[in-house]
């Protein structure tokens, strides 16, 4: 198999070396490894297509992946399997300014997809964390979401099409730019979050925005966590709809402080990160009626950017708050579970018990403004003891965000780490659906097999 692997793709584009492979065995999800038995590059869809026929001919399962900034295990290989690794497949194939759409193989990085739209005057609002290394094929097989998702949705928003290789090596174009489109079943959107369990996604369709006009940055703190919840649900009481609505809790604060150094109030319990844009006159109004809601509601300081470069110096703060974070000890889990935004002082308050109860370091982040809450684990994977304790607190976290309503993940997806919660949030007959669709397009079982759903 390795032989035709080279004859397909070419000396170069094929690993199967042991300390080569290594690199590839794990994502950006502590614990989670897997050796495979070869990694190739392909560079086209036709080579994905000829790579994914000789795999199935020959029983073997094949692991879709970007840059491997996953947090779930999405791209963990399973053992003994082919690592189809997509980054070589980086041509920005088409910026359409008169329809506002960008068309990009997957390998293309995110930040790239930004530029480009940038220095056409548009805008691409999808912003994951790891947006500067993360490929776009892989934050439409994760369904990426980003600080921007209250505004303006996560990465399925902007899909309009797809190129897509099946595990029979069909390929498939799903989509157009067509801006209404009835036309049968919206297959495109099978695809975007099946975390490449369904089919390979080769290339991307996105759509694109006018560029905001302007924009302005607010900083607000608290003395409690209740007092910033009740800030956001004032805000959106309000009417007005942030562009980015983020939050800090005490500890995240101090490590983001110590890292980044942007003068953030180290006896602050709580921290709102607030950005409004759109038209001058609109932002200004947001703005000001956002500062009054602040101090109506407790704020204890209020900070305001000065220019952009303020503005862009604290939203690298927050957007730093997983590499703050991961200073502190040998493994950090960074995990997301998301509630309906009445709900977050309550589920926040839940986290810090959990933490208390099970003896461990847990800090919360994350999307205020659209209920997102990001609980990050500190603590130590070759401690056995304390990774029990670690996986009774994210059972605990997982099981009260379904009782408030709530969803397993916001954004970071099933993969391997939350498989085992999938099924308390479909419940059985949802479960078996998503088995049924799974069968029907992989027979074979070779796309990323025992991500998401086990067969």
């Amino acid at each position: 198999m390795i032989d035709e692997l080279t004859q397909i793709l070419g000396q170069g584009q094929v690993l199967t070396e042991k300390e080569d492979l290594i690199p590839y065995s794990f994502d950006a999800t502590a614990a989670l490894r897997g050796l495979p038995r070869a990694v190739v590059f392909p560079r086209s869809a036709a080579e994905v297509a000829a790579v994914l026929r000789l795999a199935g001919g020959h029983g073997v399962p094949v692991v879709a992946r970007g840059s491997g900034t996953g947090l779930s295990g999405g791209s963990v290989p399973t053992p003994g399997s082919i690592v189809l690794c997509l980054v070589r497949m980086d041509r920005l194939v088409e910026l359409d300014a008169r329809n506002f759409t960008l068309r990009a193989q997957a390998g293309v990085l995110t930040q790239a997809v930004y530029d480009a739209a940038d220095a056409a005057g548009l805008f691409y609002p999808p912003d994951p964390g790891s947006m500067k290394i993360s490929t776009i094929g892989g934050n439409v097989a994760e369904n990426s979401g980003g600080l921007r998702g209250l505004k303006y949705g996560v990465t399925r928003d902007y899909v309009m099409g797809l190129e897509v290789v099946l595990a029979d090596g069909e390929i498939c174009l799903l989509g157009n730019k067509c801006v209404k489109d009835v036309a049968g079943y919206s297959l495109k959107d099978l695809f975007i979050g099946s975390e490449g369990t369904l089919g390979v996604v080769t290339e991307v369709l996105l759509k694109l925005l006018p560029r905001p006009a302007a924009r302005q940055t607010l900083l607000a703190t608290y003395s409690s966590m209740e007092a910033a919840a009740e800030t956001v649900s004032a805000i959106i009481a309000a009417k007005i709809v942030p562009c980015t609505l983020e939050f800090l809790d005490s500890r995240t604060i101090r490590c983001v402080e110590a890292y980044a150094k942007v003068g953030l109030p180290l006896d602050a319990d709580a921290l709102l990160l607030i950005e409004v844009d759109g038209h001058p006159a609109a932002v200004a109004d947001d703005a000001a009626r956002i500062r009054e809601i602040c101090g109506r509601n407790g704020a204890t300081s209020l900070r305001v950017a000065a220019d952009a470069a303020e503005a862009d110096r604290l939203a690298t703060a927050r957007r730093s708050a997983f590499s703050a974070l991961a200073r502190v000890k040998p493994t950090t889990i960074l995990e997301d579970a998301t509630v309906p935004r009445s709900e977050l002082a309550r589920m926040i308050r839940f986290i810090q018990g959990a933490a208390l109860r099970h003896r461990l370091e847990i800090a919360t982040f994350g999307h205020f403004g659209d209920g997102n809450l990001h609980p990050t684990f500190l603590t130590d994977e070759r401690d056995a003891d304390e990774m029990r304790r670690v996986e009774l607190a994210m059972r605990e976290i997982f099981a009260e965000a379904l009782a408030l309503g709530g969803t397993i993940t916001g954004e970071h997806g099933v993969g391997l780490a939350k498989k085992a919660f999938l099924k308390g949030q479909y419940g059985e007959a949802g479960y078996a659906l998503l088995k049924r669709v799974k069968r029907a397009l992989d027979p074979g079982n070779i796309l990323n097999p025992g991500k998401i759903i086990d067969l």
